[in-house]
């Protein structure tokens, strides 16, 4: 049997697994959905002045992508573990493909909200698959070098899909931003059908549908209710009544799924120091990286009037310190262990978010310069040893369980992220602008987002509403701060134990 069929679980192949070319692959597909989640904030300008969408629509624009993928990355990663991960990579990028072509004809929020959570779904399908085929496929002396690639690629899709999106909108709408998904999709699944090999392990795992079903609802309530606050509240009924409904199903999942002999995610392994950590850090970060993402683009192009080709170039050197401290981390914990690197870059984190914090309306570029370098080599630093401390802590057989903590920390992590700190920015906004003197249409229209203010061509009114804006980037920046920071002290505590302890899990 070859040695990858038989990682699979028992999967057969027909020809030799090429690992080079699948680790491309793979790497392409998940380039694919995850600079989707960042490549669309550099267009928002435009879609609120196109679509004429609200803060807290262009909040749902981003949130409802992250919001599903998250929600349905367990269920969907069950399914591709079952009936063949190769399938669920085809499945899933055809449905991106669509999705994002069907997107291209929109001219309403509430269109483009629902498209976004479609290529959700299909995001939720892909992205567990590219992790788990590497895991499965590559021989166990050549996995981390193998997630070490697909850490970076994770890392740095973000910012080369800001890139790729602010080249497109020079000469296109921000409709290009879904042509470019349709493209990269393609290309994806051609080569996934190429060489790509099926890995499947079937008929050892269950299908919870009752649990699936309270991810969603619970997560769904929960970022719902936050994304909300600012148009009702923080302490409205609604609001508290629907954060509280969230985290009560939520608290039900981990009921149910401690009952179930084959449960989507067994709560059990977070027992494990080191997973844990991997977990908790991984989410704190990514809730920082994409809540600043969605906040620095609109600061960018509507605060400091930068083009969105400029806008996406100006944050490319966080990528480009990035992917070699990403290849750079597991060379530093072979030598130093896994602790001091790691707890050193998500503290580079947090200080590279402070650092940003404290930009204004007239801050030079060197400022940004000096946030963005430290944010991006601690997210390096980081990455890989949380990636590599969640999928090393579990044996052979629970990979696919691995790829899935991964996956869900991640994308959880980046809803309650843009959900959170866009939601902070909203409130600020509105709480800070003032529009004394102007008739209630209009001051609505100048609280509902920057880009309507602009429209409605006061220059007063303007000046008021872009320190308003920077009243709340800074906050929500700060919260950014704040989660990198509460990640370095848990992962430090976490991992404080002599080495022997916290062993992998048997096998």
């Amino acid at each position: 049997m070859d040695p990858a069929a038989a990682a699979s679980g028992g999967a057969r192949t027909e020809r030799p697994v090429r690992h080079g070319a699948v680790l491309a692959v793979t790497c392409l597909a998940l380039a694919t959905v995850v600079a989707a989640m960042a490549s669309l904030n550099v267009a928002l300008p435009d879609i609120a002045r196109e679509t004429h969408a609200s803060q807290t629509d262009l909040s749902w624009i981003i949130a409802a992508y992250s919001l599903v993928f998250a929600s349905l990355l367990l269920f969907a990663g069950t399914l591709g573990d079952r009936f063949g991960r190769r399938r669920a990579l085809l499945g899933g990028l055809a449905l991106f493909a669509a999705a994002s072509l069907g997107a291209t004809f929109t001219t309403h929020p509430g269109a483009l909200i629902a498209l976004r959570a479609v290529l959700g779904l299909a995001a939720a399908f892909v992205m567990p698959a590219t992790l788990s085929t590497i895991t499965s496929t590559f021989p166990r002396e050549q996995r981390a070098r193998a997630v070490s690639v697909w850490a970076a690629v994770a890392g740095a899709s973000a910012v080369i899909g800001l890139l790729a999106a602010g080249a497109a909108l020079e000469a296109w709408s921000w409709r290009s931003v879904f042509w470019l998904n349709v493209v990269l999709a393609g290309i994806a699944l051609a080569g996934t059908l190429a060489v790509v090999p099926e890995s499947a392990e079937p008929g050892r795992r269950g299908i919870d549908l009752v649990g699936a079903a309270l991810t969603v609802v619970g997560l769904g309530a929960l970022v719902y209710s936050v994304i909300e606050a600012p148009d009702h509240g923080w302490g409205a009924p609604r609001t508290l009544a629907g954060i509280g409904i969230g985290l009560v199903v939520l608290a039900g999942f981990v009921g149910w799924e401690l009952r179930r002999t084959d449960p989507l995610l067994d709560p059990r392994l977070f027992r494990h120091p080191h997973l844990s950590a991997g977990a908790l850090s991984v989410a704190l970060q990514f809730f920082g990286f994409f809540g600043f993402t969605f906040v620095l683009m609109q600061y960018l192009q509507l605060v400091r009037g930068d083009s969105a080709l400029v806008a996406a170039v100006s944050a490319l050197p966080m990528a480009a310190v990035m992917i070699p401290s990403t290849r750079l981390s597991p060379v530093l914990t072979a030598r130093f262990g896994a602790r001091g690197p790691w707890v050193l870059g998500l503290l580079a984190v947090a200080a590279g978010l402070a650092v940003l914090a404290l930009l204004d309306a007239d801050s030079a570029y060197g400022h940004l310069l000096a946030g963005l370098l430290p944010l991006g080599a601690g997210m390096g630093l980081a990455m890989t040893p949380a990636t590599a401390a969640i999928t090393d802590t579990l044996p052979a057989r629970l990979q696919n369980v691995g790829s899935a903590v991964n996956d869900l920390s991640r994308e959880l992590g980046s809803a309650l992220g843009i959900a959170v700190l866009s939601s902070v920015l909203a409130s600020t906004y509105r709480s800070d602008l003032v529009v004394t003197g102007l008739p209630a249409p209009l001051a609505g229209t100048a609280r509902s987002s920057l880009a309507a203010a602009y429209a409605l061509g006061d220059p007063a009114l303007i000046a008021r509403a872009r320190d308003a804006f920077v009243s709340g980037m800074q906050l929500a920046l700060l919260a950014g701060a704040a989660a990198a920071v509460l990640a370095a002290l848990a992962v430090a505590f976490l991992l404080r134990q002599r080495a022997g302890q916290g062993r992998p899990l048997a096998r």
